[in-house]
């Protein structure tokens, strides 16, 4: 299981981003005698075989990677161990987002953009059991769980919907009757409070319910 040496945090940073990595790297291990970072990783399955190897004390985790995504890296990890500390430090900053990665078993989230300082502190309260949102993000995870959430059916309605395709489309990639893709697309744009197809599109994508099929 995991534990917390007396003297060091002992960090996995995970981003498939080289000069990220090192920018992470010169941040928490060179800068502050606390932290160590002891290991690096580009993408998902590396992520999990590295915290397997390492066991560090926190996982600084993108969401963003190719392959598998953070948020089953983090649920492989959390698998493995349920104490696994996790901290997401992301651009994705839609509540949908936030809300899968802390029901994935992150213990904080942090968009990419946050000044050195908090991330500092963000790990520092990751690594002693605690969790952590800056308030902006706490904000968005309220109106995620005030909002109405879509059904697995109707994401895959609204990823189709979203490409652009239309009802008939839908209905054959799905194996569903035209009709039922209606209700479902009628349901979308009420549950989104959307006026069309293409605000609910643009809704989702903001909200973090789906992603550009580029990334």
């Amino acid at each position: 299981m995991t534990t917390i040496p007396s003297d060091r945090i002992r960090l996995l940073i995970v981003d498939d981003h080289p000069v990220v990595r090192d920018g992470l790297v010169s941040i928490l291990h060179e800068g502050e005698p606390d932290l160590e970072v002891v290991g690096e990783a580009e993408d998902g399955k590396e992520a999990v075989v590295a915290w397997r190897n390492l066991r560090p004390t926190v996982t600084v985790m993108d969401l963003q990677l190719p392959g598998q995504s953070g948020v089953e890296a983090i649920q492989a990890i959390r698998r493995e161990d349920p104490a696994a500390r996790i901290l997401v430090l992301t651009t994705f900053d839609g509540d949908a987002d936030i809300q899968r990665a802390l029901e994935a078993g992150a213990r904080g989230y942090l968009l990419k953009s946050e000044r050195r300082a908090t991330l500092i502190e963000a790990v520092r309260a990751v690594a002693h059991g605690r969790r952590y949102l800056p308030p902006a993000t706490a904000a968005r995870l309220v109106d995620a769980m005030e909002s109405e959430r879509l059904t697995p059916r109707e994401l895959d309605v609204l990823k189709l919907l979203a490409e652009g395709e239309r009802n008939r489309e839908i209905a054959i990639a799905l194996g569903l009757a035209e009709p039922t893709i209606k209700i479902h697309v009628n349901s979308l744009l009420r549950k989104l409070q959307a006026k069309d197809r293409t605000e609910a599109a643009v809704i989702a994508l903001r909200r973090g319910l789906i992603h550009p099929t580029s990334q």
